[in-house]
């Protein structure tokens, strides 16, 4: 069935959700997606309730702990993972305009977001492929190794900016390791997760792995985490959210990858390419309309050309075009609501409250044909200290705070000076300068010469309140499962203390 049916397919459409093995209604209240674009609506969809969860997490523990899953050898465990990718990009067009319906996103990116989905679960498939064991180094008469095994159940918490790509980012090394996934996507986006449910049945994988189960975050988000049989929670999203999951985490005793908010710094150095920064710095704030928790929100620019860069920046960003993901021309689509939207607005005139200097947008758009769509226009701010609370809270959209600096010390400084530390991006022509900042800056990932490149190959992570934990990579996979000691003695002599 293709991923389409999910939304347009009779009775087993978006009326139904995949729990413990079976497509049926949810008894939770249902949801209405809604095309940001355009306000109208796509679909009804069913949701699930707290009974909902306890079904998929008791029926996932035991479909898990069934040795034909559980003992599989590796490699072919790979070969379901090999056929989602498969599965995933025979349907690419179908999942990125389903993607792009839900969450407003230009078609192109949400093709993109579409293809790291299918490469999640192809390169976790080759990991698979090559996975081993390690002996460790003789300390006495016994041979040790250390083995990984599957946690059991795990808890998937996915955001509405990149559903399909946050969906598999969690998925592919959760099942790959072994284990059966609730996965929750975002109350507002849940379209295109139910149609990779969809996929994954195709490839084979054994009914109850998978259950999705949309609702909101306050009643199935919780009743995952909480459920006894939920051995591990991953979780992308807002800071305050993140925090309560590690409140319950710990009472449970129980381990979580939490991938949180962002106020990433992007550092423009006096001897920057200035073509490629402005371009790179458009990109690293507007392209998903700044719906990204690695948005380069603070625009940090050398005082000598902070000038000619701020007027560069501010005419590069009123060429922009904003308008309906399904346009080809488009470049910043809707926000995913109109009720984030408005939050975005209304941070915009908080700032104007703390004396912004709004350079470009600060508004929605005039153009009646935009007026029924969440649109709001690429927005550049200056005038602000970087203790402002614009230069501090995360506002999750196409808005960006230019921020003049002289000293490298006064740079760091400032660029730390945030509760966050999920990225940076920096621009010099001098790589001393750049091995020196990014060693310096408090982030996971550092961009130098470049912003919002990634790779499945490559770990992800934050620090401070940005999260804990690392996604992606071959340690990605390890995150999903418990690691074992086993030693064998070879000492043919009983042990020496049972026989004084």
């Amino acid at each position: 069935m293709s991923a389409r049916s999910t939304v347009t397919g009779g009775g087993a459409g978006a009326e139904h959700i995949p729990v413990a093995g079976q497509w049926r209604a949810g008894t939770g209240e249902s949801l209405r997606s809604v095309d940001p674009a355009t306000g109208e609506l796509i679909a009804t969809v069913a949701a699930a309730g707290v009974g909902d969860v306890d079904e998929a997490a008791r029926n996932g523990a035991e479909v898990a702990a069934e040795p034909s899953w559980r003992e599989m050898l590796p490699h072919r465990r790979a070969r379901f993972l090999a056929r989602a990718a498969d599965l995933i990009e025979r349907d690419r067009d179908e999942l990125a305009l389903l993607q792009t319906r839900d969450t407003g996103k230009p078609l192109a990116e949400a093709r993109a977001l579409v293809d790291s989905a299918a490469g999640a679960f192809r390169f976790y498939a080759s990991v698979l492929e090559t996975s081993q064991g390690v002996v460790t180094p003789p300390r006495g008469q016994h041979l040790a190794m250390s083995v990984h095994e599957p946690v059991g159940v795990i808890g998937a918490i996915t955001p509405w900016n990149s559903p399909i790509a946050s969906d598999a980012q969690k998925l592919a090394p959760a099942l790959a390791a072994g284990n059966a996934v609730l996965l929750k996507p975002a109350e507002a986006t849940p379209l295109v997760s139910l149609a990779l449910a969809r996929l994954l049945d195709e490839s084979g994988l054994p009914p109850g792995l998978v259950s999705v189960l949309p609702g909101p975050g306050s009643v199935v988000g919780d009743a995952i985490v909480r459920h006894p049989a939920v051995g591990k929670v991953s979780f992308t999203g807002g800071t305050a959210t993140g925090r309560a999951i590690g409140r319950i985490a710990a009472d449970k005793v129980m381990p979580v990858t939490t991938e949180l908010g962002g106020k990433s710094p992007t550092i423009v150095c006096a001897d920057a390419d200035i073509d490629q920064a402005v371009a790179g710095v458009l990109f690293g704030i507007f392209s998903s309309s700044g719906q990204s928790c690695v948005a380069g929100s603070r625009i940090f620019v050398h005082a000598d050309i902070y000038e000619e860069f701020t007027a560069r920046l501010v005419a590069a960003a009123r060429t922009l075009r904003v308008g309906p993901g399904t346009d080809p021309a488009t470049q910043v689509g809707p926000l995913a609501t109109v009720e984030h939207r408005d939050r975005v607005a209304a941070m915009v005139d908080r700032a104007r409250d703390e004396g912004a200097i709004v350079l470009c947008g600060g508004q929605a758009p005039s153009e009646p044909a935009l007026s029924r769509g969440a649109y709001y226009l690429p927005t550049l701010l200056a005038g602000l200290a970087n203790d402002a609370k614009t230069c501090q809270e995360e506002i999750f959209g196409p808005v960006g705070v230019l921020l003049p600096f002289s000293g490298e010390e006064e740079l760091v400084a400032a660029a730390n000076n945030t509760v966050y530390g999920l990225a940076c991006g920096i621009w010099t022509r001098d790589y001393r300068t750049a091995w020196r900042l990014a060693r310096r800056v408090e982030a996971g990932t550092v961009w130098i010469n470049t912003y919002k490149q990634f790779s499945i190959a490559t770990p992800f992570s934050g620090t401070k309140a940005s999260g804990v934990g690392v996604e992606k990579g071959t340690d990605g996979i390890k995150a999903y499962m418990r690691q074992k000691s086993v030693y064998f003695g070879l000492d043919p002599d009983p042990i020496p203390w049972a026989a004084r």
